[in-house]
């Protein structure tokens, strides 16, 4: 009869005890390596951009611990993203994430993950798409290859990286814009799509403009699918001066899973925008072709809504499985 009340005493305590202690953890945080699972492999545009955060977060934490890159990579980057969506929310775990690509897996399969599993501390790249051809096709303008697809519907072929991206979602705003038929040809990745518009094998294709870098010899962008021209690029004009309301690209930033206590997330954002502030950080991005668009907390939870809702949107109207 006297242990229940004293067991209900020590539960007490311990919950009070677990309050006090929450804050202090978060207070003190980090006090071991911080990792970033990256949901794609070694070597990619992904991650580069998380071992470059890494390198810079380190700094900015003000701590003595590490940052880990961990590559999870499969079922086009839906393995790491389930990893980040099902970790502790404790600050050691933090994910990569792709914009419309993570969300857009939530659609067309079954995903252990939705857009309110995580919480959104900093998007660092804006990669955004391009419309590219052969410099041996003789397009010379996106004038020239939208009057061949309004002339002969379905004669253009457009290669892609794959089905239910961005690049797939930039392919199919272009064709609704200009009111015109593509036939879109998926590949096995962006760098087979790049090898069949070289060689002739499609019409065009769409890319980052990330992805046309190093390829000048070889590839015309005939337009950049932004709201201003980029930097890479400033004499490509953007669809949009040219009559085209497009706008489709890549984005990728850093999560967390959700339920990150406040402090911890604060210091994560606030570490990771002195990151982006760091002279060093800015010119090594720029060496590596990386169009840096920071967006922050609750802005880039709003752009993970918005981009959810564009891919909802082409999905009802051009199903993509």
């Amino acid at each position: 009869m006297i242990m229940k009340p004293i067991l209900r005493y020590l539960l007490s305590g311990v919950a009070v005890l677990g309050v006090s202690i929450t804050p202090a953890l978060a207070d003190s945080y980090p006090v071991k390596p911080v990792e970033i699972i990256v949901g794609y492999s070694a070597g990619g545009g992904t991650d580069v951009m998380a071992r470059t955060v890494g390198t810079y977060l380190e700094k900015a934490l003000a701590g003595d611990e590490g940052v880990v890159v961990k590559n999870m990579p499969g079922a086009g980057g839906q393995i790491g993203f389930t990893a980040v969506a099902k970790a502790k929310p404790d600050g050691y775990t933090l994910g990569t994430f792709n914009l419309p690509a993570a969300l857009a897996l939530t659609i067309d399969r079954k995903a252990d993950y939705t857009a309110g599993s995580f919480t959104y501390l900093a998007n660092f790249v804006k990669d955004p798409n391009t419309i590219v051809v052969s410099r041996e096709s003789g397009i010379k303008s996106l004038k020239d290859l939208l009057d061949q697809a309004a002339k002969t519907p379905e004669s253009v072929t457009m290669g892609l990286s794959s089905l239910g991206g961005n690049d797939h979602f930039a392919a199919i705003l272009m064709e609704k814009a200009a009111h015109v038929d593509f036939s879109f040809v998926p590949f096995k990745g962006a760098a087979n799509a790049r090898t069949a518009i070289m060689g002739g094998h499609v019409t065009a294709g769409t890319m980052t403009l990330g992805q046309t870098i190093g390829y000048a010899d070889n590839l015309r962008v005939l337009a950049v699918l932004d709201d201003e021209r980029s930097p890479f690029a400033p004499d490509v004009p953007t669809a949009r001066e040219l009559g085209y309301d497009v706008e489709m690209g890549s984005y990728r930033g850093i999560v967390a899973p959700a339920g990150l206590p406040e402090k911890i997330r604060d210091k994560l954002i606030a570490a990771l925008r002195a990151v982006n502030d760091d002279p060093d950080f800015q010119k090594t991005s720029a060496k590596q072709g990386s169009p840096i668009s920071f967006i922050a907390g609750d802005d880039f939870a709003a752009l993970a809504k918005r981009q959810i809702a564009v891919a909802k949107d082409i999905w009802e109207s051009s199903p993509w499985k």
